[in-house]
């Protein structure tokens, strides 16, 4: 009888490799849709592509400590970022991605040519590495946490009275909580 037949190993194997054949396709295109997110949207400008690429409520979360809702208020943040380094890039050095997550190894370079973080611009190119983490659902980004070097910008762009001891784990702080409650009271 028909409903009798067991599945036969082969039969298994096939199923196996169909889904799994379609999980590498999935995966494929949610690298090729980040590609897109960094070299289209953030490097080309091509701000067309958003709807093509994300969901309209995508959440942002940029390296530099903003988050924007909404595909216009990323727009908006790409354009601000573009305003104070023109000649900004991103390099997507490495991608590693699942079925609907994708971490991206990045690399950020620009020429500071307008005030940022309180720092004048002195025409200095800065370069620091950073991670995207994406999630991808029915083929649409719909959130991006990315975390950059801050630090290593900030050196770069010569902020004022940076203060390295911080990284040094063997020495002392220098900052302390009480001095700082005492200069905010002077």
């Amino acid at each position: 009888m028909f409903y009798d037949k067991p599945i036969f190993d082969n039969d298994k194997q096939r199923l196996r490799l169909y889904f799994q054949s379609m999980s590498e396709q999935q995966i494929e295109a949610n690298r090729l849709l980040v590609n897109r997110f960094y070299h289209e949207l953030w490097n080309e400008h091509q701000f067309e592509i958003a709807e093509e690429i994300m969901t309209e409520d995508v959440t942002f979360h940029g390296a530099l400590g903003k988050e924007t809702k909404g595909i216009t208020g990323l727009i908006d943040y790409i354009r601000k970022l573009h305003d104070t380094f023109p000649d900004f890039r991103i390099s997507v050095e490495d991608l590693v991605a699942e079925e609907q997550k994708i971490a991206a190894c990045l690399t950020y370079r620009g020429t500071h040519e307008a005030e940022i973080f309180g720092i004048e611009p002195q025409g200095q190119l800065a370069q620091f590495v950073g991670v995207g983490i994406f999630i991808v659902r029915a083929d649409l980004i719909t959130h991006v946490w990315e975390l950059g070097d801050r630090l290593t910008l900030l050196q770069q762009l010569n902020e004022p009275e940076h203060d390295d001891s911080i990284l040094d784990m063997d020495s002392p702080p220098t900052d302390t909580r009480e001095k700082r409650v005492a200069e905010w009271d002077e």
